[in-house]
């Protein structure tokens, strides 16, 4: 018959009370990094991906209606030679 010691019964359990430790230190540490460059990235004036991409969209939209425009005077001047 085996049977397990004190000793390595007790080893285990404070490798396993210690790997939930180093767990929960790992994501207290990334919240806590996250926070960190949310506030730097806010007091630089970044934007985020979404506005950027819609001030994108309304660039080229404004681009699209600038030539169709461009090209609607272009024909009404050519009418008038």
């Amino acid at each position: 018959m085996q049977t397990r010691s004190k000793f390595l019964d007790d080893m285990s359990q404070l490798m396993t009370n210690a790997m939930g430790v180093a767990q929960g230190a790992k994501t207290e540490a990334e919240t806590a990094m996250k926070s960190l460059m949310d506030r730097w990235m806010a007091d630089r004036d970044f934007v985020s991906r979404e506005e950027f991409d819609a001030v994108r969209a309304m660039a080229q939209k404004a681009r699209e209606e600038n030539e169709a425009l461009s090209a609607r005077i272009a024909a009404l001047e050519a009418k008038l030679k």
